[in-house]
C-alpha cells in the first residue's frame, strides 16, 4: 500500500488498530472524493444509497464516537434532534445538501474524532472505558471496542463507495494511486 505509510511487521496493537482505521478513511475518501452534487446523490437502482448519504452517515458515525471517546456533546450532524430520534434523517436530508456541504462535514467529524480518539489514547490507552454508555446496566465497552466498531463501519461502506463510484464514473480499484489520494 503506497498510500498511507505501513507500520513495521512488529507493531503494537494501537498502532494496528489506528492504521486499520486510517486507512479505511482513506479508501472511503478516494472512492467518494472528487465529485459534484449530481455524482454524490447518484443511486444505482435498486438501492437507493447514495455518496451522500454515506458521507453524512460516516459524519454522523464518527461524531457518535467521539461521544465515547469524551463523554461531551455531538457536533454536526449528530446535535441535530433528527439525528437523534429519526434513524432515516442521515439518509434523506443527505439528498439536499451540496458536495461542498458534505465533504466538509465529514472532514471535520473524522478531525474531531481523530483529535478525540488521540487525547483520550494518551489518557489511558484502548483499555479505559468509554466515557459514554447504550448499555443498560451503564456498563461501557472499552475504547479498544469502540475504535474496532468505528472500523467496521467504515470496513462496511468502502464496499458501497466502492460500487457506487464504480457506477459513476469507472473508478475502480483497493487502493489510491500513489499521490491521487482525495481527502473526500
Amino acid at each position: 500500500m503506497a498510500f498511507l505509510d505501513e507500520p513495521s511487521a512488529t507493531a503494537g496493537e494501537t498502532e494496528m488498530l489506528l492504521f486499520a482505521l486510517e486507512r479505511s478513511r482513506a479508501q472511503f475518501a478516494w472512492k467518494s472524493g472528487g465529485l459534484d452534487a449530481a455524482g454524490l446523490h447518484r443511486p444505482q437502482p435498486p438501492s437507493t444509497l447514495t455518496l451522500a448519504g454515506l458521507l453524512k452517515h460516516l459524519a454522523l458515525v464518527e461524531e457518535r464516537y467521539t461521544i465515547d471517546f469524551t463523554g461531551e456533546a455531538p457536533g454536526p450532524p449528530l446535535d441535530a434532534p433528527e439525528a437523534r430520534t429519526d434513524p432515516d434523517w442521515v439518509w434523506r436530508s443527505a439528498a439536499d445538501d451540496t458536495a461542498e456541504y458534505l465533504y466538509g462535514l465529514w472532514r471535520g467529524a473524522v478531525a474531531h474524532s481523530r483529535e478525540a480518539l488521540a487525547a483520550a489514547l494518551a489518557d489511558g490507552g484502548l483499555d479505559q472505558p468509554a466515557k459514554y454508555s447504550t448499555d443498560d446496566e451503564g456498563n461501557p465497552p472499552n475504547l479498544r471496542r469502540i475504535v474496532v466498531d468505528l472500523h467496521d463501519e467504515y470496513a462496511r461502506h468502502v464496499g458501497h463507495a466502492d460500487l457506487l463510484r464504480e457506477a459513476i464514473d469507472g473508478l475502480v480499484g483497493e487502493d489510491p494511486p500513489l499521490g491521487k489520494l482525495s481527502s473526500a
